[in-house]
Order: structure tokens, then C-alpha cells, then sequence
């Protein structure tokens, strides 16, 4: 626990530094909600930029340290509105703790999340320990972004973190840091429907389940697509007279591109691209839309400008320069095959209405009606978000509210080409990346109005905010008891990790192969499908080692001996082995399988 949050306080701490830091030298002197997204974005590049120099992640640990300690002694003196920031963001961070801590609190233990849901994350730690140890390793030399995976090493190398830890550290900082920039939406509003909203769009259904199963990447991805977003926001307000306004959208953008590849530049690049021609459409035609909440900017209604786009531009090409070999190695991964395993973990495709935020089950991957509740209770779920959906869209047009508009629109359509062409796998990443923005869409309207706010030329009818806060008011219940249902759902695996049976892989080839492992491992930390998945390829047994007898055709055995060790059976008993193939895409099946 002590590991697992000390990489939390971590990544945080700098992250927020570093973010506004950036923001700062932009030229903004208010304390800005994407910074937190805009940091995580730029450890991830300098991480991953220095951690295959000389000490295998020491150096990433000394510039980390570094930066963060430059950039607090910058924000000295020079931010505006800290006091404030702090507490709005104070209550929100607390409140994402406690329902991020809720896995570990069901199982009553940390450890890896999502083993039996997901069990890729050993690839990532087997890729993690290789660059611990200066070594190369299979998502290396594929081109795979490992930029979390550098920020993890440095976590390890300067202050001794386990590999363990820091990934779950860092998936808990993703969803703290996701939940604090949705603040720069709600800014303006009272304490109660502020953090209420910026928990709901942080931790939204799909974000929650994917969480639950420790996919840091596809959370990473939904807090830069939601901070882009959010950034083209700023930059027609408080940074509306900044040369540098759309650097930290650039900077954001290339946090991305080191944690997921040129696929995460679909959704910034798609939002962008129809961000400025809703932008230029609407200065060269003007409409008598209503202005949106917050401050006014004299250059709203002038379209983006061509140096401060020539700025980001080059910013965000210098950052991502050095990555664009491995990108393009990238597009090879098993994931963009068609042939490969199109659904991964999943049952079937994931319905899109799961991004609305109702969904009152604790495994995204179920249909209606195959959990405890009924179906009817999930269509009604939908139909009610559904409508407060269609009166956020049209609320969001009337106050010219165009980054989220498109933003809503690139993800729709990232949907739609994922569905198309891409497998359900794919699909659904697609509907977890967009579900903050969904979430954003329904709860912003919801609560300016029931807040009761006159924000520039916005006017409501008699009553309506009292409509909105009974609507605001049932939303946010429905859709935050479906998220913490996800959270609570989560299964927490094996406290430790040893790359040790991913070489014995390649030892036993297609075995078979008994692995006994500890009954603790086995049934409080869901480790057999972790193991399956460190073994696929051959025929594998995995028994507790209470029970250590051989079955027939046997050739290898593996014990966990307070540390695994392979043993080779001399003569193995004579019969068919009743030992499964555990296939790759077998493995990767969980608990479908």
C-alpha cells in the first residue's frame, strides 16, 4: 500500500508542478485545470526520452526530480487563483482516492489489477523489468509506446518502488489527475455540483471498468482526449490573447503519441481538424448563437490564428520526433491485424450506450439482462441519459461550445471506423476514450443551469434549474453508483510480479507443463489466469501446491518456492496429459473462456 501510493503522491505531485509550469511559460498566469494533464503528458516524453540512457532509469528519476523541483520554483509568485485551485481540487482528489481504493478494499489486498479480467499487464511489466535491466524486449523492438511504462522505471529506479506498485500507482494517479482536469469545465460552479461533475466525467462507467482491469493506456488515453479538448476550450478564453495559446493542446497531443502511439492522434487530430472548421465557419458566417459560460475572450469569434498554430505545430514535432521510427513499426502490432484476436477479453461487441454512464453492471462486457438486474433497468437507464444527451448537445450549440462539440464528434466518428473496420476489441477502446466527453456533455448543462449561474448572456427559463437539479441530481446518482459498482468489481491479483516464467516460456515450449502455485496466489489473487497467460503457447496444468501430484505426459514442472523455479521430469507417466493448450488468444479470454 505504501509503494502503491507514494507512486500516486508522485506522479501527481509532478505532474501538476510540471503541467502548470508549461502552461506558465505560455503565458498564462491563472492556475489552469489541464495542466494536470499536460505534465503527465511531458513525463511520459522525457521518461521514456531518457530512460535507455546510461543507468536504466536514473537519469529519468533525476530529471523528473529535476523538472519538478524547476518548476515549482517558477510557480512561485506567479500563479493567480492557487488558493482557490486548491480547494476545489482538494475534495475532488480525495474523492477519486476513495473510489479508486475501492478494489483493494473488496479483495483486501493490493496487487495487480484486472488479472482475471485482463492479463496483458504482465507484458507490461515483463516490458517494464527488460528496461529496469537495460535489456530489450518484444514491445520494444515492435515499436509499442512505453512511455508509462518509462515513468514506472523512474518511480523504480529513484525511489524504489516495485514494478508491482507503480503501475497500480500510476493507474490510480491517471483517474486522480482525469477527475482534476475536468475541473476546468467546472470551475465556475458552487462546491457540490463542481466535484460531483468532475468525479463523474474523471471516473465515468466505461473509464471505471477499464480501470477495473488495469488498462492504463485506454484511461491515459480518455484524460488527453478530455484534456485536448478542454485545452481548445481555454485557448477562446483565458488564453485567448496568447501567442502560445494551443501549446499545451500540443504538448497534450504528444503525451499521446508516447502512450498510444499514432492511434491516439486519431481522436486529438479528428477533434482538432473539426474544431477549427466549426471555429473559421462560425467567425466567417457569425450566428446569434448565446455565448459560452465563462469569461469573454476578444478573440472567440476570429478563428485560430495562424502563428499560434505554427507555434503548437512545431512543438508538438519536436517532441514527438524522436518516436516517429517506432510508430511507424507500430502499425505491424497484432492489434491492427484483422486475422489477429479481434475480441481479446471481451464477450461479444460492447453496446455504445454503455458510454452514457448507466450501465448497472460490474463487468462492462455483459448484455442486458445477463447480470443481477433485469434488462429493463438498463434500457431505462439509457433512455434516460439519452434525453438529457440530445439537451446537452443543443444546449452546447447555443453557447458556441465547439471544442466539446467536436470533440464529441471526433470520438463518434472513431466509433464508427473502429466498428467498421476494426474488430470489437478495437471498438470498444473506441467507446471507453469517448465516454468522459458523453459524460461532460449530459453534466455540464446540467449543472450550470441547477446552479442557478448567470455566466455572461446565459438566461434560463423560470423553473428551469429546478428541473435541471432533479435531473442533474438523478444522473449523477444512477451513473455514479454504475462506476463504483465497476471499481468495486475489480479483481486485485498477485502482489509481486517475476519475469522468470515468461523465460521459462520459451524453456518448455509446448510442454506440458505443471505449474503449482500457493493457494494464496490461486484463489485471493486470481492468479491462474496471470500464469496462463505468462505460459501461452503450450499445454499447462495449474494446480495449488497443496495438491502436488504429477499427471500423466508432464515434462515440466514449475514451483512457486518463495521464487519459481522449473524442474524437468525424468520420467513422465506414461498417458495423454490432461493439460489444456493455453493459446494466445485462449489466454487472453479471462474468464470467457
Amino acid at each position: 500500500m505504501i509503494g502503491t501510493y507514494a507512486a500516486v503522491v508522485a506522479i501527481c505531485a509532478s505532474s501538476l508542478a510540471i503541467g502548470q509550469a508549461a502552461i506558465g511559460l505560455c503565458g498564462a498566469r491563472r492556475w489552469s485545470w489541464p495542466a494536470p494533464a499536460v505534465g503527465l503528458a511531458l513525463l511520459c516524453a522525457v521518461c521514456w526520452g531518457t530512460v535507455r540512457l546510461p543507468g536504466d532509469g536514473v537519469l529519468s528519476a533525476v530529471a523528473v526530480l529535476v523538472l519538478t523541483i524547476a518548476a515549482l520554483a517558477y510557480l512561485r509568485g506567479r500563479v493567480e487563483g492557487a488558493g482557490e485551485a486548491l480547494a476545489a481540487g482538494w475534495p475532488v482528489a480525495l474523492g477519486a482516492l476513495l473510489a479508486t481504493a475501492l478494489p483493494f478494499i473488496a479483495e483486501g489486498h493490493f496487487g495487480i489489477l484486472g488479472t482475471s479480467f485482463n492479463p496483458d499487464m504482465s507484458q507490461h511489466l515483463l516490458a517494464a523489468d527488460r528496461l529496469a535491466e537495460g535489456n530489450s524486449s518484444q514491445l520494444l523492438v515492435q515499436g509499442y509506446p512505453l512511455g508509462p511504462h518509462a515513468i514506472v522505471v523512474a518511480l523504480n529506479k529513484g525511489l524504489g518502488i516495485g514494478l508491482v506498485q507503480g503501475f497500480t500507482g500510476l493507474t490510480i494517479a491517471v483517474a486522480v489527475l482525469a477527475s482534476l482536469t475536468a475541473l476546468a469545465a467546472f470551475r465556475d460552479l458552487p462546491a457540490i455540483p463542481r466535484t460531483a461533475g468532475a468525479l463523474l466525467v474523471g471516473l465515468a462507467y466505461l473509464v471505471a471498468s477499464y480501470f477495473a482491469q488495469g488498462a492504463f493506456k485506454e484511461t491515459m488515453q480518455a484524460l488527453y482526449l478530455l484534456a485536448f479538448v478542454l485545452a481548445l476550450r481555454e485557448s477562446q478564453r483565458d488564453w485567448a490573447t496568447l501567442n502560445l495559446r494551443f501549446v499545451p493542446a500540443a504538448l497534450i497531443a504528444a503525451g499521446s503519441a508516447y502512450t498510444y502511439s499514432f492511434p491516439g492522434l486519431i481522436w486529438l487530430g479528428g477533434t482538432f481538424v473539426i474544431w477549427c472548421l466549426a471555429t473559421l465557419v462560425s467567425a466567417a458566417g457569425g450566428d446569434d448563437r448565446e455565448d459560452s459560460p465563462g469569461r469573454e475572450s476578444p478573440r472567440s469569434e476570429t478563428g485560430p490564428a495562424a502563428r499560434p498554430l505554427g507555434l503548437a505545430f512545431l512543438s508538438f514535432f519536436v517532441l514527438t520526433a524522436p518516436e516517429l521510427g517506432r510508430m511507424l513499426d507500430f502499425k505491424k502490432f497484432e492489434t491492427f491485424d484483422p486475422n489477429g484476436p479481434g475480441l481479446g477479453n471481451l464477450f461479444g461487441q460492447v453496446s455504445p450506450f454503455e458510454a452514457l454512464g448507466i450501465w448497472p453492471s460490474g463487468d462492462f462486457r455483459l448484455a442486458p439482462g445477463d447480470g443481477a438486474v433485469p434488462a429493463i433497468g438498463y434500457y431505462l437507464g439509457i433512455a434516460f441519459a439519452l434525453v438529457l444527451l440530445a439537451y446537452g448537445l443543443v444546449w452546447l450549440w447555443r453557447r458556441r461550445e465547439s471544442a466539446i462539440l467536436s470533440g464529441l464528434a471526433a470520438a463518434a466518428l472513431a466509433y464508427v471506423a473502429a466498428r467498421t473496420v476494426g474488430t470489437p476489441y478495437t471498438a470498444a477502446k473506441a467507446i471507453e476514450i469517448g465516454a468522459p466527453l458523453v459524460a461532460l456533455a449530459i453534466v455540464l448543462p446540467l449543472a450550470v443551469e441547477a446552479s442557478a449561474v448567470r455566466l455572461m448572456s446565459a438566461v434560463r427559463a423560470k423553473g428551469a434549474p429546478l428541473y435541471a437539479t432533479l435531473a442533474g441530481t438523478a444522473f449523477v446518482l444512477a451513473a455514479g453508483v454504475c462506476s463504483l459498482l465497476a471499481l468495486a468489481n475489480a479483481p486485485v491479483g498477485p502482489t509481486s510480479y517475476s519475469s522468470t516464467l515468461s523465460e521459462y516460456r520459451r524453456v518448455v515450449g509446448e510442454g506440458p507443463t505443471l505449474v503449482l502455485a500457493s493457494p494464496q496466489l490461486l484463489e485471493e489473487e486470481h492468479g491462474e489466469p496471470f500464469l496462463a497467460w505468462e505460459l501461452r503457447g503450450g499445454r499447462v496444468c495449474i494446480k495449488s501446491s497443496d495438491d502436488p501430484s504429477v499427471p500423466p505426459g508432464v515434462r515440466f514442472v514449475v514451483r512457486d518456492e518463495g521464487g519459481w523455479t522449473l524442474t524437468r521430469v525424468r520420467d513422465p507417466r506414461p498417458g495423454k496429459s490432461p493439460c489444456p493448450l493455453i493459446a494466445v488468444r485462449q489466454a487472453r479470454q479471462g474468464p470467457a473462456k
